[in-house]
Parts: C-alpha cells; structure tokens; sequence
C-alpha cells in the first residue's frame, strides 16, 4: 500500500457482539494510532440496542478493557478514539433503522470524504447478511448507488452460506447491491503473518521452488487442530460443523495457497485466479472414495453442549484426504485433519520430500531414510522448520532427524500485524488480495457438499477430549 489513505466511514454492524469488542474496535484504534489511518474517519456502531452516542461510547470502552485490555496503550488517545464512536439504532430487518443511517452518514458532508467514502463491517450472523443489504439498498446505501462521489465496500464474516446453493443465493444478493471488486469474503486466517509467508518463502528461494512439485514432493499434511470445544456455539455448529466451520474456509485456503502456481504477476487478481485453479482442481468425493478418504468425528459431551440436539450427526474432528488432479501435484496426497477438543491447538503445515532411490545408511537403528520436511508453523508458533537427516556422534554410521528453525519472534525485532489490522487496512486500501472471490467460495462449498452427500448422512465417530480424534481417522493416511 502506497500514498495516503482517504477520509472514510466504517460502519459495523453487529457493533455490540465480542468481535467488534475483541478485535474490531481495538484494530481501528491501533491503526489510527499508529498513523496508518487518515487525519478524518468515524466509526459508526448498527445495533438494536437503544443507545446515545455517549453511552456507546461508554460501553465500547467497557467492553474492550473488559475483553481486549491490552489493545489500549495510551488512555487518553483511546477517549479520543472514543470520541470519533457514533451509534444508530436499527432494527435489522427493518429499513427504517436504514433511513436514521443514511442520516447519519450523510451529517458529515462538510468534512471532505467522509461521507463519500463507507466500508460496512458485517459482524452478524451470517443468516442475517442477505436482510441487511437488501436494506441498505432500499435505504440508497447500497454499493451501486453513489449519493455521494467516493467508494463504497463491504466486509462479510464467514461463513458464506452453510451449502453451495445458499453461498450462490448470498453473493447474488451481494452483486445486486455490490460489485464484486467491492465485497471483501474475509477470513481472518489470510491475514496472518505466516500465511502471507507461504507465497514468499515459495517462489522467492531458490533451494525450495524447484522441487515444489509431485517429482520431489511424497504428501502435504494440513493440521488444524484446537484444544477446545465449540465454546457455547451449539447452534451455530449444528448448522455448519466442522467442515464448514473450518475445512471449507480455513482448510482449503490453506491448501491452495501451499498448491498454486506462480502468479503472472503479484496482483491480487493475478493471484486470487491461481488459487482458483487449484480449488477447481480438487477431486470431488463420491460414495466409492470416501470410505478410504473421510473419517468424521464427534467429540463426547459434544450431544450435552447448549444448543446442540441430544442426537446430533454433527462432526468437530475431520481427517480427510484430497486428491489434486493437475500437472504439478497428481499423485501426491493433501492430508488435512482438523477438529475441537483435540489434544492441543495448533496449525501447521508439513511438506514431506521423497527420500532418495537409495538408502546407503540403513542400519537395525536405522531400517529406513529419514524423509526431508519442510513445517510451517501458523498458530501458536509462528515458525518455518526444515527436518533432515544427520550422522550421530560416535563410531558407528547412525543417523538422526534434526531440524532447523526459524522463528518470527525471535527474528525480527518489530512486531507484525495481526490479522485484523491487515485485513482491515487492505479493506480500507483497497487491495483484494487477501480476501476469497466468489469462485473460489463456491468451489470450496461443491468440494464440501461433494463429501456431505457421498456420506449420506453417517453418523461421526465418537472420539475422547483431548485426544488426536477418532482412531480410525490413521487408516486415512495409509
């Protein structure tokens, strides 16, 4: 991002949920503060809540010391941050509320661009984002209508639908109102530091990008696994599950950033069509493939969780197996497991190397090659690790797995933004490139359907806490 950012209006819906209190607020705090924002913004807060600007301004300041307490490092620019809150009362399914908006949008026509140029935040449900457009069209806020000269843009949480055919119904809904170069899809794991990595430490190092490919490369393993439940989102996830919770976005976002080819040029366009071709290249599921390729699991006491049916058929865990039919990758598996309760969190990314044709060292201790790795740590740490092997210290021709690491923390001095500042500041911006164009979301829920319907309905395996999942989930890897 280059040269200065115009004035502008972000406007967040949902302004009294923990999002907007954990790490929308703080963000937009933290990049002004940071002098990344123009010298003229506003914030204003949509919600049904009845509240002055005073009072809302008042409990944004409650709840971010209350959930975000570290974000506010100078009190005193946090009041004056304060002092830029507005807040409307609507009633989302109603257009009235939308009137008092526009309103209140338009109050600002003095202070050049902030009226002109509206980022909507959509920090709700997702059910709720298709009533929520439809009105602010009628409310003349939409994305193709333009009271005002300036740029209009909107931010939709994930996930897009629960099914391909709903994902199509919300971004129909979204292009009658928006452009597609004015929806940013976010998914706040685009955004993290080792995820932005991937496409540097792939095609900038000349020791790697040659062998990125199915000659060198045997499997490419996806974790992302998390320590705790669902944590009082019952019904949320007997809605989505684990597929569509994590798989669907996170996952396969991972798997496309790891499998594309090199862009014709590094423009959110140029790369956002790549990852497009890998989703397009991913086989789909029928019922004689998906016994040897999808374990699913259910955590026990998941049935007792609020708002969750007593006989539910709803997956946390995932093991899957995903078949790539390209040039660059046939042949070579992408294992990906994913789930809740799981034995600890972490995500991570480990790209195992073909061993050579010959193994001169194979010894009783040592029956077979250590295979070369290369582990991208996303989340806990945020690290690259290269496995290989080496001769013990002694006399006797004995190797061992070493592993040399990188770490961001300890690297580099100056701290990185988080995912919601980044993802942010390119909304504002204007740059795409980290955010899911419709193709690919639409891909990504036809891969999902693909195994939801070639399962028919089977009821997951029931998996301890804290374990790595259901046992089977092994025969998935071969």
């Amino acid at each position: 991002m280059s040269g200065r950012l115009e004035n502008f209006t972000i406007i967040i819906f949902g302004a009294g949920g923990d999002l907007a209190s954990r790490k929308l607020f703080p963000s937009v705090y933290q990049l002004a503060r940071w002098g990344h924002l123009p010298p003229a913004y506003r914030v204003i807060g949509v919600g049904r809540a009845g509240l002055s600007n005073e009072a809302f301004r008042s409990f944004v300041k409650d709840r971010v010391t209350e959930l975000s307490p570290e974000s506010i490092d100078d009190p005193g620019r946090f009041d004056e941050f304060c002092s830029r809150l507005f807040y409307v009362n609507v009633e989302l399914d109603k257009v009235e509320g939308y009137y008092a908006l526009y309103n209140e949008i338009m109050a600002t026509r003095g202070e050049e661009g902030v009226c002109n140029n509206l980022l909507f935040y959509l920090s709700t449900p997702p059910s709720l984002a298709p009533g929520i457009v439809h009105n602010l069209v009628l409310a003349g806020l939409g994305g193709r209508q333009r009271p005002c000269p300036g740029w209009r843009k909107i931010i939709v949480e994930k996930p897009f639908g629960h099914d391909l055919k709903s994902a199509v119904e919300l971004n129909r809904i979204l292009e009658e109102a928006f452009e597609e170069r004015q929806i940013y899809r976010i998914d706040h794991y685009l955004g993290k530091e080792p995820v932005q990595n991937i496409m540097v430490f792939r095609f900038s190092n000349g020791m790697f990008e040659p062998l990125w490919n199915r000659q060198y490369i045997e499997q490419v393993q996806i974790t992302i696994a998390e320590e705790f439940g669902i944590r009082g989102r019952g019904a949320y996830y007997e809605e989505a599950g684990l597929l569509g919770d994590i798989i669907q976005n996170h996952g396969l976002q991972l798997l496309a950033a790891i499998a594309m080819e090199p862009p014709v040029e590094l423009s959110p366009d140029a790369i956002r069509v790549e990852k497009a071709k890998v989703l397009r290249s991913v086989r789909l599921f029928d019922r004689d493939s998906v016994h040897d390729s999808v374990v699913l699991g259910q955590y026990e006491g998941y049935r007792l969780e609020k708002g969750v049916a007593p006989d539910s058929k709803v997956e946390t865990c995932a093991a899957v197996k995903f078949h790539l039919d390209n040039w660059r990758w046939s042949g070579v598996p992408f294992y990906m497991k994913a789930g809740k309760s799981l034995s600890r969190t972490v995500t991570e990314i480990v790209i195992t190397f073909k061993c050579p044709p010959q193994n001169f060292y194979a010894n009783s201790a040592a029956p077979s090659c250590t295979p070369n790795q290369v582990i991208l740590g996303i989340q806990p740490d945020e690290t690259v690790a290269i496995r290989f092997g080496t001769k013990r210290p002694g006399e006797e021709m004995v190797t061992d797995p070493v592993f040399m690491k990188f770490d961001y923390r300890t690297s580099f001095a100056e701290k990185g933004l988080t995912p919601y500042h980044r993802l942010l500041l390119d909304a504002i911006a204007g740059d795409q490139m980290n955010f899911i164009r419709r193709d690919s979301v639409e891909r990504a829920w036809t891969i999902i359907d693909s195994i939801r319907d070639a399962l028919d309905g089977q009821v997951p395996e029931p998996y301890p806490v804290n374990s790595w999942g259901p046992e089977s989930s092994v025969r998935i890897y071969g």
